[in-house]
């Protein structure tokens, strides 16, 4: 493979760090105190999933995620920054890449009336895969440096 500046693997690094700041920031910009006190993140998704246009999101989200709003802010929240932390130290990388595919596949159907998540979240979901399957843990991870994977 030929590359510019950098080799491909550590051009797969870059891919994987990028995704985990975005991850990071994702998670920085929430405003914790009213996600956990008040409930808005939660509230406000079960504003979109009540009327959504498929009755599995509505069902499901009435079933999962209702019955605990206070944990399944703290889930969501924390969810985010572990997959932000893991993907830029490369730490259980694959790990964090299989479950931050899973948390943009339930973003992009929840928000599946908004272009604009859709268009972060199928991003998102593509550097993942790129991630995942050029093994972007091979180098500049502590995977690497662990000799895990």
């Amino acid at each position: 493979m030929d590359t510019i500046w950098l080799t491909g693997a550590e051009w797969l690094a870059v891919l994987r760090i990028g995704l985990g700041l975005w991850w990071l920031e994702s998670w920085r910009h929430k405003d914790r105190k009213a996600w956990f006190e008040r409930g808005t993140g939660i509230t406000w998704a079960a504003g979109i999933a009540a009327k959504h246009r498929w009755s599995a999101v509505r069902s499901g989200f009435d079933s999962v995620v209702a019955p605990h709003p206070r944990t399944m802010a703290y889930v969501v929240v924390y969810a985010e920054l572990a997959l932000g932390l893991g993907l830029i130290t490369g730490f259980l990388t694959p790990i964090a890449l299989v479950g931050g595919f899973l948390l943009n596949a339930l973003y992009f159907t929840l928000m599946i009336h908004d272009v604009a998540e859709q268009g972060q979240n199928s991003m998102m979901a593509l550097m993942t895969v790129v991630g995942l399957f050029g093994m972007s843990w091979q180098t500049w991870s502590l995977d690497s440096a662990l000799g895990l994977f």
